[in-house]
Formats: structure tokens, C-alpha cells, sequence
């Protein structure tokens, strides 16, 4: 065969990933800039889930979408919302086709790795006030020592009222930390395994040393319950009724001098969340119903009222097909999901827990994860092929540049996502979403050209 015939022949059978930098043009840097842009701004906002819902809502609401409660009416064409307690949150737009087609969904999660307060936590010792922490989700314990740290959250009063805190983002606030051992006194702790060297009940927020004049007892400790009250109303047995966390403090950065990635806290799962939300309102389509949710607690096995496994995605599409005349077993049976969930980019640095033929390259589009899980397929969704190829076209359609991965070599490690939890409702789902560095490291690193190609993946989808 000639020379050029090989090339072209080698060209249609090998796979080769694509890079993003060789196929986008000046318009696209600036879509790239742009919605990066509008991403960041969602991060600052969003450090929790229940920022995240109100964010959500409010984007919803400025494009027209209505709060909708289940047992109330939907209409073909209608665009609604679905407030979960304030910590989930679904939206959709009932389309104009047979609903018996099925759904469309977009399912991210927006709870992240933190620091939650235990609901006994203020404590005094040695002339230094304390809050104590139980650690939410998989974390490396010494990445949230001597880190300054945010205080966010919901404090719900005994008369019932509730008050939103927010201490340590703005310039003005003071911020928190853990403190650690200089390395002078640290020769026996630097001796223990990296996972051992700091104790889950050591990670105590140091929050103030003044005593409160006039105290004969827990000075500091009464001075720093005296700064709350005044401020917010609280006393120390409403921490009861609270869900205060602690985050990493600060806002989204540009990373690298060339400022192709976001340097921030949260991206593991708010950058597949912010794509799902703005795929549903930029939607013009609305021949298909198509719907987003943005889940709880997936960090901890998605439990609880506000988690995946909750039946209300069950609730919800048996409250649409019925007022759009369908049957949902129907409907969920040919519905259809990219659970939209971050994947483990290769990092070059650590090379030796990737196998790199299948693993997430940074730059490379968005990340399809055909399955997920630990060694053997434990704990996973399997999406078949022909679902596979069916998003394949989807995908080759729309120009969307994209790449297959799996969470590292099979004997490492693993992880999961909510993509079971919907496809154990009868429903075809897979993973999709955005390869990230850091994970689940009080600072993530993401790349902007593969948060715009989540963008246009789940746009395509949609439509």
C-alpha cells in the first residue's frame, strides 16, 4: 500500500485521545474563558450543598424555571424545580413528546469532602478555645492541618428559627486552622505512616485565646460563645441543631501561567454540577423532558433523605409521567442518565498507581467511565455497550472531545458514584464527567478546556 493509503488507513483503525488545545480556535478560547468564569463564580458561592441548592435556584429562577412540590400540577413545556430540604435539588423541563419516551437526566452530586463540627464541639484548654471535628468523606487527614478554614452552615435555634453562618470568606472575617508540630518536636510523629500521623479527633479548629473579662471559668470559652450569641443569636446548646462545616477559605484561582486550569476547593462534584445545571437552562428543546439533579450526601454512600438511594427520583417521575399521561415503568424504563461525576486525572508526578492507556488525561475532554467500583467491578454500574455506543453518537455529533478512563489499576484503589443507585431504577446510565488532580484535596485542580467539553457533552445530551 502507498504511503498516504497507510496513514489513512491507520488514521480509521487506530485510537488515538484527542487534545483540546489541537482542535479549538480563538472563538473557543473565549467560550473556554468565558464559562470558566461563570463556573468560578458558582464555586465561591456553592462551599457546601446547601449553598449549592440556592445557587442552583437561584440560575433556575433566572431562567424562568418554577418551584414545584410533589402533588402539584406539571404542564408540557413547563419548567420547575424541586427544592429537597434545602439539600438536594431537581430540575426539569416537562417536554412536548410522549413522556413514555423516557427521561433525559443529568445526576451530579454537590457534597464535598469536609470538616464537619461534632454537635458537642467547643472546648477550652490551656488559655486556647476549640471546636471539634468529624471528618465527612474520603480524606487525607494532614492536607487540613495548618490550612486557614471557613465556617459555613445552618444553626436551627430552639424556637425554631435558623441562622446562616459564614465566617472566614470575606477579607475582613478572621479564618480558622488545625495546628501541627513544628519538625524541630516532630521527629516520632514524621515516623508513622502518613495516614496515621494525625487522628481524626485531633482535627480541632482553633478558633480564639481571649479570655472574657470577669470569667472565673472557661474564659475563652465564654468569650468565644459570647462573640456567637452577639452576632447570631446562638448558645452553645444549639450547636444540637446545627450543620456547621469547615472548608478550605478563599475564593477560585486561575492555575498555571497560562491560566488553563481553576485552581479551587469543591471541584469533586460541583464541576460536573454546573455543567448539568446550565445544559437544562440553556435547553431550547423542550420536545424531550429532560432533568437535572443535583445529589447529597454521595461522599458517604448517598444515604438519607437527601441522597440518591432516596426514593424521591422514583416519586418524582411517577408525579411527571402522570400528569404528562404516561406509564412510569414506561418512562423509566426508557429513560436515559450520564451521572455526571469526576474522575481521577493521571497525574504524571504518580505515575505508578495509574495504568495509562486507560487513564484520564488532563486536556484530553470530558471522561467517560463505563464503570467505576474497586477490584473485580465491586460497587459499580456497568453501562452495556450498545448504551455506550448510543452516547458515542451522541457525543461524535456534537463535536464533543472526549475520552474513556478507568479510577487507576484494578488492584489500587477504586470509587463509586451515584450512577447505581439510578440505574438500579431501570434506567441506562453512565458515568461522564471531569478529569481532576488533587482529589478530594482541599485544593482540586481541573482543567478549563475539559469543564467546557462537560458543557457541551451534557448540552448534546440533552437535546
Amino acid at each position: 500500500m502507498k504511503k498516504t493509503e497507510l496513514e489513512a488507513l491507520k488514521e480509521k483503525l487506530f485510537y488515538k485521545k484527542e487534545n483540546v488545545f489541537d482542535t479549538r480556535t480563538k472563538k473557543d478560547e473565549k467560550k473556554i474563558s468565558d464559562y470558566a468564569k461563570g463556573y468560578m463564580s458558582f464555586l465561591d458561592n456553592a462551599k457546601t450543598e446547601r449553598e449549592a441548592v440556592v445557587e442552583g435556584i437561584k440560575m433556575l429562577e433566572k431562567a424562568g424555571f418554577v418551584e414545584y412540590t410533589l402533588g402539584g400540577e406539571i404542564k408540557a413545556g413547563g419548567k420547575y424545580y424541586l427544592n429537597n430540604r434545602g439539600k438536594s435539588l431537581f430540575a426539569f423541563v416537562a417536554g412536548t413528546d410522549n413522556i413514555e419516551n423516557g427521561i433525559r437526566i443529568c445526576a451530579a452530586h454537590v457534597d464535598s469532602p469536609r470538616l464537619d463540627l461534632k454537635q458537642h464541639p467547643m472546648f477550652e484548654n490551656e488559655g486556647f478555645a476549640y471546636l471539634k471535628t468529624h471528618y465527612y468523606g474520603g480524606i487525607r487527614k494532614y492536607q487540613w492541618v495548618t490550612i486557614p478554614l471557613a465556617l459555613h452552615g445552618v444553626v436551627t435555634t430552639a424556637d425554631g428559627s435558623s441562622v446562616e453562618v459564614v465566617i472566614g470568606e470575606d477579607d475582613k472575617d478572621p479564618v480558622f486552622c488545625i495546628t501541627d508540630l513544628l519538625p524541630h518536636l516532630a521527629r516520632e510523629q514524621s515516623q508513622k505512616p502518613l495516614g496515621t500521623a494525625h487522628a481524626g479527633e485531633s482535627l480541632n479548629l482553633l478558633i480564639g485565646s481571649q479570655p472574657l473579662d470577669g470569667a472565673t471559668e472557661d474564659k475563652v470559652k465564654f468569650n468565644m460563645l459570647k462573640i456567637l450569641n452577639d452576632k447570631y443569636g446562638i448558645c452553645e446548646s444549639d450547636f444540637v441543631s446545627a450543620e456547621l462545616t469547615a472548608v478550605p477559605a478563599g475564593k477560585a484561582r486561575d492555575l498555571g501561567l497560562d491560566r488553563s486550569m481553576i485552581a479551587a476547593y469543591g471541584h469533586d462534584d460541583r464541576v460536573c454540577a454546573y455543567p448539568s445545571l446550565t445544559a437544562i437552562i440553556e435547553n431550547k428543546d423542550s420536545k424531550n423532558t429532560i432533568m437535572c439533579i443535583l445529589a447529597d450526601k454521595e461522599e458517604i454512600g448517598s444515604e438519607g433523605v437527601s441522597g440518591m438511594k432516596c426514593r424521591l427520583i422514583v416519586d418524582l417521575i411517577e408525579e411527571i409521567a402522570k400528569n404528562l399521561g404516561g406509564n412510569p415503568n414506561v418512562v423509566r424504563a426508557n429513560s436515559m442518565c450520564l451521572s455526571a461525576d469526576v474522575s481521577a486525572g493521571y497525574d504524571p508526578m504518580y505515575p505508578e498507581v495509574f495504568e495509562k492507556r486507560n487513564s484520564a488525561i488532563i486536556n484530553c475532554g470530558v471522561v467517560m467511565n463505563k464503570y467505576t467500583g474497586g477490584g473485580g467491578k465491586s460497587s459499580t454500574n456497568d453501562a452495556s455497550a450498545e448504551y455506550v455506543g448510543h452516547i458515542r453518537r451522541v457525543f461524535k455529533e456534537a463535536g464533543v472531545v472526549w475520552q474513556t478512563a478507568e479510577l487507576g489499576k484494578i488492584d489500587v484503589g477504586g470509587g463509586g458514584t451515584v450512577a447505581m443507585y439510578i440505574a438500579n431504577q431501570n434506567i441506562n446510565t453512565v458515568d461522564l464527567g471531569v478529569a481532576v488532580l488533587s482529589m478530594h484535596a482541599p485544593m482540586e485542580v481541573i482543567s478549563k478546556n475539559d469543564l467546557y467539553e462537560a458543557h457541551k457533552a451534557l448540552s448534546a445530551f440533552c437535546k
